[in-house]
């Protein structure tokens, strides 16, 4: 599963030395793979004349996690080869038609990558998050599969025995968090999950598969948001169960480190999900889990933004039931002695981007604000997207109160942001950022909404994709904002414009009737 970011992780990095060029638009292309930049028509048209499949890479370029795959699995020389083996393509979500392009192939979350045949039946989504090692024999057994994952889930769920350890081994690995719900609905996720991990034979895809069902639960009971308590979740004696699992992957440090990525990413999730607050059962959990955690921010085998993972994840686990409590003086040395060999070995201007906003989150994480914010404050200069950064000084302001600042970090970010789709974001990230931290300010609110709204009716293929989830959920908080009329003449007006927009748009384009539902819900508590 794709790792869970906070905004300050999300921050992003790209140049590093003078001697060091900034990242080009399309991953590795300085590798030599010849990438179709958007390009998808051609591009298949090509597979199905060679017979070879085609690889989608779906990404931005301010994104660390996209920056940590380029610097760690595309520019691998075992990828390259490969690569020679199917037909590359890259979908930037800024480009024209990135969002577009991005409903047509149900991708979302940056990033997600998809093998598929020639003739257009996915293969498999693969498993960004994992090592380059995992990620490169995945890669190898899809490219051979005789069947889709689809048809292997079909299988498996109807209690077929023709599945083989390779076809385990590609339901283990395969990009559960990107699915989109493609092969499974998000509400049924945690279930089927559960489902394939007691089919499987007993082994490392069982275990994988019984973590990642554990992770889909916890994620699913995080989001209720309280709605429905733990023991309504599931009876204390299938938790208990649970608990022994997770309890026996952390004692086996193989099998800990072959699931590192579950681990490191969600580790707080789990443990809050699988024990009560302040009991021994949770304590021991926790230092358990920290234990592993400290081993593998040690393991020179990872990636340094993997490693920087686990000592988040550390960090949480020592403070998980006091958050503002104090930190071990020991710990704290770890992560300032950590993050400052980690800036300072990383070169790589694909590797920074992901580096160094795992440092600064570590440093957010144990407390250290002013530390954070300086290790963000010095990436500024040299960041080919500064604005990522300005989201995680943002979020350190809101953390300590300074709601000026954090409104201020908002707005720098919004002005510096670039590309339509990453423009429409950040926008949407500044005035969320107002309506929280500055709702009485309607002029503020309802000038930032008007600059918003100007540039979606500039900007071609708007209410796709991630724009669309993004435009709903802020249709979402205005009216919240709005409740009881508080802001009704204000709203009104930016309903207005919105409308206006709306309106432009063919009877028969897809996005109209986005649109439409977006303005109606602005409108639902006014």
């Amino acid at each position: 599963m794709l790792a869970i970011i906070s905004p300050l992780a999300s921050v992003a990095q790209a140049a590093a030395s003078a001697s060091t060029s900034g990242p080009t638009s399309a991953p590795g292309q300085h590798a030599g793979i010849a990438w179709h930049q958007g390009d998808v028509d051609s591009a298949f048209a090509e597979a199905k004349a060679a017979s070879k499949p085609v690889f989608l890479y779906w990404g931005a370029v301010w994104c660390p996690p996209c920056n940590q795959v380029k610097a760690t699995i595309f520019n691998r020389q075992s990828f390259i080869e490969r690569s020679r083996a199917f037909v590359p393509v890259y979908l930037d979500g800024d480009s024209p038609d990135g969002q577009k392009l991005g409903a047509r192939f149900k991708v979302r979350g940056y990033p997600t990558m998809i093998l598929f045949r020639p003739d257009g039946t996915e293969i498999t989504r693969l498993p960004g998050e994992v090592d380059a090692d995992r990620y490169m024999h995945v890669l190898k057994l899809s490219m051979n599969a005789t069947r889709p994952v689809r048809e292997l889930l079909q299988a498996a769920l109807s209690g077929s025995s023709r599945l083989g350890a390779q076809d385990w081994r590609l339901l283990a690995d395969y990009s559960w968090d990107t699915d989109e719900q493609q092969l499974v609905q998000k509400k049924e996720l945690a279930a089927t999950l559960q489902r394939l991990a007691a089919a499987c034979p007993a082994g490392e895809n069982a275990r994988r598969l019984t973590l990642k069902a554990i992770v889909a639960a916890a994620m699913d009971s995080q989001e209720k948001d309280g709605k429905e308590t733990r023991e309504g979740v599931k009876n204390e004696a299938s938790r208990q169960a649970e608990l022994r699992k997770v309890n026996q992957i952390l004692a086996d440090a193989k099998a800990a480190r072959a699931n590192m990525d579950l681990l490191a990413n969600y580790a707080t999730q789990v443990v809050e999900y699988l024990t009560a607050p302040g009991s021994a059962q949770r304590r021991q959990l926790a230092d358990a889990w920290g234990k592993d955690m400290q081993r593998l921010a040690a393991d020179a085998g990872l990636s340094r933004a993997d490693r920087l993972t686990a000592l988040v994840a550390q960090v949480q686990l020592a403070r998980i039931d006091d958050k503002k409590g104090p930190v071990d003086p020991a710990l704290l040395n770890a992560v300032r002695r950590q993050v400052a060999e980690m800036d300072k070995a990383t070169t790589d201007a694909y590797e920074r981007q992901a580096v160094i906003s795992a440092a600064a989150d570590a440093y957010t994480e144990a407390g250290l604000l002013d530390e954070s914010d300086a290790l963000l404050k010095a990436e500024l200069k040299r960041s080919h997207s500064p604005y990522y950064f300005m989201l995680g000084l943002a979020a350190n302001a809101k953390k300590r109160g300074d709601k000026a600042a954090a409104l201020d970090w908002y707005d720098q970010a919004y002005k510096a942001a670039k590309g339509p789709a990453t423009r429409l974001q950040w926008g949407v990230a500044y005035l969320n950022g107002l309506l929280d931290l500055a709702p009485n300010d309607e002029s503020r609110i309802e000038a930032t909404a008007g600059t918003l709204f100007t540039e979606l009716a500039a900007t071609p293929n708007a209410f796709y994709e991630r724009n669309r989830a993004s435009l709903e959920k802020l249709g979402k908080k205005l009216a919240k904002w709005n409740g009881g009329n508080g802001h009704g003449a204000s709203l009104q007006r930016m309903t207005a414009q919105l409308a206006g927009i709306c309106d432009k748009l063919p009877g028969n384009d897809g996005q109209k009737a986005a649109c439409d539902g977006i303005m109606q819900t602005t409108q639902a508590r006014s």
